[in-house]
């Protein structure tokens, strides 16, 4: 299917918040309870619709654990959306986001859209960050929040094409050079007969763990 945009994404957070699950059940529309750890990254596709164009979202799901952060790095640069991802239900994963977010600013060009992903909110009962510190962390550094659920699939679609509206508009705006493809923006076919798709590193993974 032809479209006007391809957005890259990037989702970044500690071992374990769901980002996996996240891709997967955005992508698929189903929850794998147990997932293998990601060595490396992993990646996903689909295609959504703003303003009546097609738009399609290429998203790298990166290793959380600090043995690949290096290979992370990489692929900041040329990424127009990051899902920044906790689980409310670990603070340490939440402590940590200042970190992530110094290494994605770091590493990113400055306008890329990042949304903050409270993950795992089917499991209130076990929640040991609040809503409000999730929305005072966000408030503080300019992002978007947003609270979700892997599982029950709760503000799942939401996240990924709230986040491709806000890039959408920076694109209407000006502010993104489309024609620069290190912005993490591709010009599709419906633009230009001759678009074509981008490849990527192959994805690999390992190690089994309980990623949501």
């Amino acid at each position: 299917m032809s479209y006007a945009y391809l957005f890259k994404y990037i989702i970044i957070g500690d071992t374990g918040v769901g980002k996996s699950c996240l891709l997967l059940q955005f992508t698929d529309k189903r929850f794998q309870p147990v997932h293998d750890l990601t060595i490396g990254v992993e990646f996903g596709a689909r295609m959504i619709t703003i303003d009546n164009k097609q738009i399609k979202l290429q998203i790298w799901d990166t290793a959380g654990q600090e043995a690949f952060r290096s290979i992370t790095r990489s692929y900041y640069r040329g990424a127009a959306g990051a899902l920044l991802v906790y689980d409310i239900t670990r603070r340490d994963t939440f402590n940590h986001l200042t970190q992530w977010l110094e290494d994605a600013r770091q590493h990113s060009n400055s306008n890329m859209v990042i949304m903050l992903i409270g993950n795992k909110s089917d499991l209130d009962s076990r929640r040991e960050v609040k809503r409000d510190e999730g929305e005072a962390f966000a408030r503080e550094h300019g992002l978007v929040f947003m609270e979700t659920s892997a599982k029950t699939a709760a503000n799942v679609e939401e996240a990924f094409i709230n986040t491709a509206r806000e890039i959408y508009d920076k694109i209407q705006e000006g502010v993104f050079d489309v024609h620069n493809e290190a912005n993490g923006i591709k010009i599709g076919p419906q633009h230009s007969p001759s678009g074509s798709g981008i490849n990527g590193p192959q994805a690999a993974t390992g190690g089994g763990s309980t990623c949501c």
